[in-house]
Parts: structure tokens; sequence; C-alpha cells
């Protein structure tokens, strides 16, 4: 397993996954440590975003173990795994195409939190509706997403559909947020804002664990990065030893795209 300097918070055990006769993961053991940044990286088709998936409830797990914070989750529903501390973004967020943006941050507070504030009435439901409509408009504010914030949230652009769905994870107060290609086809400007609000997260105590291919992020944002290869786990390593890490160069120039394009993908 892989060693981390501080007390594991996510402990992933002999996990294996498998769709018909592919098997997308073996085997993967990794550990990380609370206030870690770590970036989970690999060549398309290695299983990054199906180790996400099955960390965090959206696939089942064939084997092995995933712990968080000494718990075992690994075969607890998403919905009950948002409510241990974990949460994730997805690659491409799907936007509701009648809510504004502030009704849909306000729709995940629910989504964390369970349904059985939306059916109270009276006085307490309007108290939950305040915090909820309170906590959304600061998260808003944080992720400068005010100045949109009754817009549709399907008018929204790639980059600001990215910075609502952090907004949407973290309306469940997570200790652990998990996010798939966070700054992919994102305008500079805005990729420079998610940059800077994912390393604020982090000062604020929130570990990250980011699937990305953007070796220029990588290195700004990570102080690990985990590798994985055709479903197996094959360096965990800093961002800056990439590029002299034979198995990972490996994994890269033996993929389908040409090698130049694919050492690209590791070279500082």
């Amino acid at each position: 397993m892989t060693h981390v300097s501080s007390p594991a918070l996510l402990e992933v055990s002999s996990l294996a996954k498998a769709f018909g006769g592919n098997r997308v993961l073996q085997d993967v053991h990794l550990a990380i440590g609370r206030g870690e940044i770590v970036g989970l990286l690999g060549p398309n088709g290695s299983g990054k975003s199906t180790l996400l998936n099955t960390i965090t409830g959206f696939e089942a797990i064939d084997a092995g173990s995933v712990r968080y914070a000494g718990q075992e989750i690994g075969r607890l529903a998403a919905h009950r795994i948002v409510g241990q501390g974990v949460a994730r973004t997805f690659q491409l967020p799907s936007m509701p195409q009648k809510m504004s943006v502030i009704e849909v941050a306000m729709a995940a507070a629910s989504a964390h939190h369970g349904f059985w504030e939306t059916l109270l009435r009276g006085r307490a439901a309007r108290r939950a509706e305040q915090a909820a409509r309170d906590k959304a408009t600061r998260l808003l504010d944080e992720f400068l997403l005010t100045h949109v914030r009754d817009l549709p949230a399907s008018a929204l652009s790639g980059g600001q559909k990215k910075l609502l769905g952090i907004v949407c994870a973290l309306m469940g107060d997570p200790q652990l947020l998990m996010l798939d290609e966070p700054t992919a086809g994102v305008h500079p400007n805005l990729r420079n804002d998610i940059v800077q609000a994912l390393l604020r997260l982090n000062r604020q105590g929130m570990t990250l664990v980011i699937v990305e291919h953007d070796m220029h992020f990588i290195r700004e944002v990570c102080s690990r990065c985990i590798v994985l290869d055709r479903g197996h786990i094959v360096a965990s390593c800093a961002p800056q030893e990439l590029s002299s890490n034979e198995r990972v160069l490996q994994a890269y120039l033996g993929g389908g795209t040409s090698q130049q394009d694919q050492a690209t993908e590791v070279t500082p």
C-alpha cells in the first residue's frame, strides 16, 4: 500500500472491478493522507474514472475494501458515502434546464442531508430553507458565481458549470473531495479561478483527489501523484518525478496515441 506522511483518511485495499470480461481495476491499493492534494493520472482507459466511481459508490466494487476515516464504505450506496463526508464532481456536469444556479445549489443541500427537511412544515421548514439559501449564497460568492445566481444553470459556460459542481459538492460539508477533470475544456481565466478555489479549500483543511490530464495543473496544485495503467497502480510519486519514472513513461508511451503526444503529458 502507498505510504503517506499523515494519518490515512482514505484506504483502498485489493480493489477490483470488471465489466463483463473487461477487468478495469485489478488489486488496487492506495492511501490518501488527511490534507493531501493527490493527482490521479494515467492514459485513457487506465481506470481512473472507474476508480473514482467505485470509491464514491456510483459503481459497485467486485472485491476489496474501501475505508474512509477508519470505517468501511466499500459497499455503501452513493448517498450514504456522501453522508460519511466524501463528495465528488463529474467531468461533464449536467445541469437542470428549469432551475436557477442558486436553486441547483440549494437542491444539493437536500440531496446531501436527506429529504426530511424538505417534508417539514412551518417554522422548521423555513429555517432549513433559509440556512440552505444562506450557505448557497456564500459559496456562490466564494466561487465567483454571484453574478449568475439567478440564471438558468443550464445556460452557464462549461467552466462555470464545473465551479457550480464544486459548490454543490461542498453543500454537504465533505472532508474529502474527489474531482474528475475539473479544468478540462475550461477557459484559461476560469481555470485559474478553479485552481485558486481548490488551493483555498485545501488550506482550509480539505483533502482533494483530482483526476486530471493537464500536467501544468498537476504541478501547480498536487503534492503527490498516483498513476494507473491498465487497472493497476504503477507509481506514487511527486509531480516532478513523473518524467523520470520508468513505469510512468512506459504506461504513457505504450498507449494507443503517438509517443510524442503521450510523452508531452508527463514532461515537466
